[in-house]
């Protein structure tokens, strides 16, 4: 699952991208329509506050063949996000697998437990500005209204990885039946591409296409946001 979003969708001179002041964050609930393992799935995101500062981001896609889900809590203080941490439980066919992540700013090192390898559990050593792969779909959206870099240094997995988006023009989109103009987004990592349709006013991406060795593996398309 921690592969599915970028990982949509997600350095050093982004340490401080998650850190400048921005709107505030609100509540919210998308629908969306799904393409997994190649066959029709349904997916919702959603954002609710779990507490002073705190909200809890969560991402939900489920078919006849796999219920993945994975929700990241965390931190938001004038603007400046940090993850404290990440579950990731998924069934695929049989298989179940649950993966959670800590991220420790007092020690300033973040840890893995569940079904990780080992050399995946870490201590990784934390910066200003650290995200996880899933809150990487909401800094996209801010950092573009925002006029910010597009870079990141995501902390996922038990390793680092520097993500970055480019804009690739403009599009019009279709969401919920109603035709709207997007901003496209690529990022690549090795041979893996995340493009993002970025939709003003939405506060995720209207849609998100994960492809890996030039085959789609995921795609998301908003259909309703409330």
């Amino acid at each position: 699952m921690r592969h599915l979003i970028p990982t949509p969708l997600l350095v050093a001179a982004a340490l401080v991208a998650a850190s400048f002041p921005a709107a505030a964050l609100k509540p919210f609930t998308a629908d969306y329509s799904a393409s997994y393992m190649g066959m029709q799935a349904n997916g919702q995101m959603t954002l609710v506050q779990a507490g002073e500062n705190t909200w809890k981001y969560t991402l939900n896609i489920r078919n006849q063949l796999a219920n993945l889900s994975q929700s990241t809590v965390f931190e938001d203080t004038g603007g400046t996000w940090r993850p404290l941490s990440n579950n990731d439980a998924n069934t695929v066919l049989v298989k179940r697998t649950r993966r959670v992540a800590s991220y420790d700013w007092g020690r300033g090192v973040a840890t893995w437990t569940g079904d990780v390898k080992p050399e995946r559990a870490g201590p990784i050593k934390l910066q200003a500005g650290d995200l996880d792969a899933l809150m990487v779909n909401l800094a996209v959206v801010r950092d573009l209204q925002a006029g910010r870099p597009l870079r990141y240094r995501m902390v996922e997995d038990g390793k680092v990885r520097q993500l970055s988006y480019t804009v690739a023009g403009k599009e019009t989109i279709n969401v919920g039946g109603v035709s709207k103009p997007a901003t496209k987004l690529v990022s690549r990592d090795g041979d893996r591409q995340t493009t993002a349709w970025i939709v003003d006013g939405m506060p995720v991406p209207a849609r998100i296409l994960r492809t890996e060795d030039g085959e789609d593996a995921m795609d998301l398309r908003v259909k309703a946001v409330r």
